[in-house]
Protein backbone atom coordinates (compact mmCIF):
# COMPACT_ATOMS: atom_id res chain seq x y z
CA UNK A 1 0.00 0.00 0.00
CA UNK A 2 0.90 3.38 -0.62
CA UNK A 3 0.16 7.37 0.25
CA UNK A 4 -2.88 8.77 -1.01
CA UNK A 5 -4.85 11.51 -1.35
CA UNK A 6 -8.73 10.69 -1.36
CA UNK A 7 -11.24 12.79 -3.33
CA UNK A 8 -12.13 15.25 -0.26
CA UNK A 9 -8.44 16.16 -0.32
CA UNK A 10 -7.56 13.52 3.11
CA UNK A 11 -4.31 12.02 2.90
CA UNK A 12 -4.49 8.53 3.56
CA UNK A 13 -1.17 7.01 5.17
CA UNK A 14 -0.15 3.23 5.76
CA UNK A 15 -1.56 3.99 9.63
CA UNK A 16 -4.82 5.40 8.33
CA UNK A 17 -5.72 2.56 5.81
CA UNK A 18 -4.68 -0.11 8.98
CA UNK A 19 -7.24 1.68 10.91
CA UNK A 20 -9.88 1.43 8.34
CA UNK A 21 -9.17 -2.31 7.54
CA UNK A 22 -9.23 -2.54 11.33
CA UNK A 23 -12.93 -0.97 11.39
CA UNK A 24 -13.61 -2.68 8.42
CA UNK A 25 -13.56 -5.94 10.28
CA UNK A 26 -15.66 -4.92 13.23
CA UNK A 27 -16.94 -1.27 13.57
CA UNK A 28 -17.42 -1.55 17.31
CA UNK A 29 -13.60 -2.47 18.30
CA UNK A 30 -12.22 0.39 20.70
CA UNK A 31 -9.75 2.73 20.01
CA UNK A 32 -7.45 1.08 22.54
CA UNK A 33 -7.31 -2.03 20.42
CA UNK A 34 -7.02 -0.70 17.73
CA UNK A 35 -4.20 1.61 17.98
CA UNK A 36 -2.43 -1.88 19.85
CA UNK A 37 -2.99 -3.32 16.20
CA UNK A 38 -1.38 0.35 14.37
CA UNK A 39 0.86 0.75 17.05
CA UNK A 40 -0.65 4.65 18.05
CA UNK A 41 -2.28 6.05 21.33
CA UNK A 42 -5.94 5.30 21.78
CA UNK A 43 -6.20 9.28 21.29
CA UNK A 44 -4.21 9.68 17.80
CA UNK A 45 -6.80 6.31 16.74
CA UNK A 46 -9.70 8.54 17.80
CA UNK A 47 -8.24 11.21 16.40
CA UNK A 48 -7.69 9.90 13.24
CA UNK A 49 -11.05 7.92 12.89
CA UNK A 50 -12.44 11.20 13.65
CA UNK A 51 -10.88 13.15 10.63
CA UNK A 52 -11.96 10.37 8.30
CA UNK A 53 -15.54 10.73 8.92
CA UNK A 54 -15.54 14.25 9.10
CA UNK A 55 -13.89 13.99 5.51
CA UNK A 56 -16.53 11.30 4.80
CA UNK A 57 -14.16 8.92 3.88
CA UNK A 58 -16.07 6.31 6.18
CA UNK A 59 -19.05 6.16 8.10
CA UNK A 60 -19.64 4.09 11.19
CA UNK A 61 -23.16 2.83 11.63
CA UNK A 62 -24.94 0.02 12.38
CA UNK A 63 -25.66 -2.45 9.12
CA UNK A 64 -29.32 -4.38 9.42
CA UNK A 65 -31.27 -6.92 7.72
CA UNK A 66 -34.54 -5.23 6.32
CA UNK A 67 -36.65 -8.33 6.50
CA UNK A 68 -35.70 -8.42 10.60
CA UNK A 69 -37.17 -5.00 11.12
CA UNK A 70 -39.89 -5.15 9.32
CA UNK A 71 -39.26 -4.18 5.68
CA UNK A 72 -41.00 -7.06 3.79
CA UNK A 73 -39.93 -5.95 0.34
CA UNK A 74 -36.41 -4.98 -1.15
CA UNK A 75 -35.71 -4.19 -4.82
CA UNK A 76 -33.75 -2.65 -7.58
CA UNK A 77 -35.21 -0.67 -9.46
CA UNK A 78 -33.33 0.72 -13.17
CA UNK A 79 -34.37 3.79 -14.32
CA UNK A 80 -34.37 5.19 -17.91
CA UNK A 81 -33.79 9.37 -17.90
CA UNK A 82 -34.51 11.29 -20.73
CA UNK A 83 -32.63 15.21 -19.89
CA UNK A 84 -30.73 15.55 -16.76
CA UNK A 85 -29.60 12.50 -14.92
CA UNK A 86 -28.13 15.18 -12.13
CA UNK A 87 -32.01 16.55 -11.94
CA UNK A 88 -33.25 13.52 -11.57
CA UNK A 89 -30.52 11.42 -9.05
CA UNK A 90 -31.74 14.55 -7.06
CA UNK A 91 -34.94 14.17 -6.87
CA UNK A 92 -34.79 10.58 -6.46
CA UNK A 93 -32.56 11.14 -3.47
CA UNK A 94 -35.14 13.19 -1.44
CA UNK A 95 -37.38 9.56 -2.06
CA UNK A 96 -37.19 8.48 1.68
CA UNK A 97 -37.32 4.80 0.81
CA UNK A 98 -34.65 4.79 -1.53
CA UNK A 99 -31.27 4.04 -0.05
CA UNK A 100 -29.20 3.23 -2.63
CA UNK A 101 -28.70 5.67 -5.67
CA UNK A 102 -26.29 5.42 -8.62
CA UNK A 103 -25.83 6.96 -11.96
CA UNK A 104 -24.57 3.77 -14.46
CA UNK A 105 -23.71 3.37 -17.96
CA UNK A 106 -25.75 0.56 -19.75
CA UNK A 107 -29.66 -0.51 -20.35
CA UNK A 108 -30.16 1.73 -17.35
CA UNK A 109 -29.35 5.27 -16.36
CA UNK A 110 -29.59 4.93 -12.89
CA UNK A 111 -30.38 2.04 -10.40
CA UNK A 112 -32.09 2.68 -6.88
CA UNK A 113 -32.49 0.16 -4.50
CA UNK A 114 -35.82 0.40 -2.30
CA UNK A 115 -36.48 -0.67 0.72
CA UNK A 116 -40.01 -0.67 2.29
CA UNK A 117 -43.13 -2.41 4.13
CA UNK A 118 -44.68 -4.38 1.68
CA UNK A 119 -45.83 -4.76 -2.46
CA UNK A 120 -48.47 -2.33 -2.26
CA UNK A 121 -45.87 0.15 -0.56
CA UNK A 122 -43.61 -0.56 -3.35
CA UNK A 123 -46.03 -0.24 -6.36
CA UNK A 124 -46.96 3.33 -4.46
CA UNK A 125 -43.13 4.32 -4.79
CA UNK A 126 -42.55 3.28 -8.23
CA UNK A 127 -45.87 4.70 -9.46
CA UNK A 128 -45.87 7.48 -7.24
CA UNK A 129 -42.97 9.12 -6.71
CA UNK A 130 -40.35 7.21 -9.25
CA UNK A 131 -42.41 7.67 -12.43
CA UNK A 132 -43.88 10.97 -11.27
CA UNK A 133 -40.40 12.51 -12.33
CA UNK A 134 -41.23 13.70 -15.52
CA UNK A 135 -37.61 12.87 -17.24
CA UNK A 136 -37.71 9.53 -16.21
CA UNK A 137 -38.86 7.36 -19.27
CA UNK A 138 -39.11 3.42 -17.89
CA UNK A 139 -37.81 1.72 -15.06
CA UNK A 140 -37.98 -1.79 -14.33
CA UNK A 141 -37.94 -3.50 -10.78
CA UNK A 142 -35.89 -6.26 -9.48
CA UNK A 143 -37.57 -7.72 -6.42
CA UNK A 144 -35.29 -9.19 -3.87
CA UNK A 145 -35.88 -12.65 -2.81
CA UNK A 146 -33.29 -13.40 -0.44
CA UNK A 147 -30.26 -11.78 0.73
CA UNK A 148 -27.37 -14.24 0.43
CA UNK A 149 -24.39 -12.16 0.64
CA UNK A 150 -23.85 -8.54 2.41
CA UNK A 151 -19.83 -7.12 3.10
CA UNK A 152 -18.73 -4.01 3.45
CA UNK A 153 -14.84 -5.52 3.94
CA UNK A 154 -13.46 -4.62 0.58
CA UNK A 155 -10.41 -3.42 1.90
CA UNK A 156 -8.57 -0.06 0.95
CA UNK A 157 -6.11 1.08 -1.72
Amino acid sequence: MTERKTTNGVILDEVSKRIIAELQVDGRRSYAAIGKAVGLSEAAVRQRVQKLTDAGVIQIVAVTDPLELGFARQAMVGIGVDGDVFAVTDALAAIPELDYLVITTGRFDVLAEIVCESDDDLLDVITSKIRAIPAVTQTETFVYLRLRKQTYAWGVQ
